[in-house]
């Protein structure tokens, strides 16, 4: 259910919880921050396809967020899982199991804007380092990049996460 799915993630700390601010920044925040630069760049974007950015981590809330590192290490096995996991929330909320590759990479690039953002607000890097791994800054308005990159409470977050959800499958 997605209560259960916005109440993980809500829960799930980004970057091992190596972030500054007074609470976590959760995978919740993340996932409203990756469909924000989404919506930025395509104003026009389906909701659907907002839908899916919005849940492109949802796995998380069931294996937890790992560093890519970290992941490459573990190989296949949990990119199996992960994919596996994905494609039944996806169903379960109404969109393909699998999204088109062109539907991927932009929630691929939107998800690397917000690293990129997370990256030089929250975690320290240098804006030359978050060049280097997450390409260029997404440009969101300022009052944007604020509200979604002060770390929020648990239940704000995971308030915040329904609520978008609810408007985008309205």
């Amino acid at each position: 259910e997605i209560a259960d799915i916005a109440h993980g993630l809500a829960r799930v700390a980004r970057w091992n919880g190596q972030t500054s601010g007074a609470h976590i920044f959760s995978v919740a925040q993340h996932t409203l921050l990756v469909e924000a630069v989404m919506r930025a760049h395509n104003p026009r974007i389906d909701d659907r396809l907002r839908l899916a950015a919005l849940l492109h981590d949802a796995p998380e809330y069931v294996i937890g967020d790992m560093i890519s590192p970290f992941k490459a290490v573990l190989g296949g096995d949990y990119k199996v899982v992960e994919l596996r996991l994905l494609a039944a929330i996806h169903i379960r909320f109404g969109l393909p199991a699998q999204l088109s590759p062109n539907i991927t990479a932009q929630i691929k690039y939107a998800d690397r804007g917000a690293a990129y953002l997370e990256a030089t607000m929250l975690a320290g890097f240098s804006e030359a380092e978050a060049r280097r791994l997450f390409g260029r800054d997404p440009g969101l308005p300022e009052r944007v990049r604020d509200d979604y990159l002060t770390p929020w409470s648990a239940a704000k977050a995971e308030k915040r996460f329904l609520a978008r959800f609810n408007a985008l499958q309205a």
